[in-house]
């Protein structure tokens, strides 16, 4: 039932926006007053209701599952149609395994360095194009569609940057950038975990005067 009422609800917002642009025959301030009148609106609470996720359950997400939010992730706003990410998904327990040795051994005075994961059943990592200089701000725009649909398909997530420090600062962790065969002239930069959330941590909040309109 969540995910119809995304879906339609996102399906009712690409309506308006697309009438809108076509015709002017939609009322943008009658049709947000009505939005706000009924207090419901299903992609701001999808945003609003997503939290990252650091404990998982070991139940696989299926490949149908990520297929759809990887969809959802390649089709992120970017800079001159460029895409300027490569994507490599890893969600066999045997190579996350791997990938985990690696890391460990490649830091003896860190023990169990490989819960930077946090565990995660699926771990994407993303990396830039170096060739092109908003390809970091691609991959945030990528990585956060990712999420939210993952959010709206009942699978959690989390972003993480730690793991990017570990693997590309370590010369011992080069075999695990050689498993993920990201092209030459790319950069890995992000992961994204996901996985059925095994937590529900309350929202954090947010400080609002850091957002100001300029008169």
């Amino acid at each position: 039932m969540k995910i119809v009422k995304t879906f339609l609800g996102c399906l009712s917002l690409a309506a308006m926006v697309s009438c809108g642009n076509a015709t002017q025959s939609v009322d943008n301030e009658t049709t947000n007053d009505t939005v706000m009148a009924e207090g419901s609106n299903a992609v701001i609470e999808n945003i609003m209701a997503r939290r990252s996720i650091r404990q998982y359950k070991s139940d696989a997400v299926s490949r149908e599952v990520l297929d759809q939010i990887m969809e959802c992730g390649i089709n992120a706003p970017n800079g001159q149609n460029r895409q300027s990410w490569e994507v490599r998904v890893v969600d066999n327990p045997q190579v996350m395994s791997e990938i985990n040795a690696t890391l460990d051994a490649a830091y003896p005075d860190m023990p169990n360095v490989s819960s930077c994961f946090r565990g995660a059943p699926v771990m994407v990592f993303i990396a830039r194009d170096l060739g092109y200089d908003f390809s970091a701000y691609d991959c945030g725009l990528m990585a956060e569609n990712m999420m939210l649909s993952a959010q709206s398909l009942g699978v959690g997530s989390i972003c993480l940057g730690s793991p990017v420090r570990f693997i590309n600062d370590n010369p011992q962790c080069a075999p695990i950038l050689e498993r993920l065969g990201f092209s030459e002239g790319y950069q890995f930069c992000l992961c994204v975990g996901l996985g059925y959330a095994n937590e529900a941590p309350e929202a954090k909040p947010r400080d609002k005067a850091k957002v100001k309109y300029v008169e």
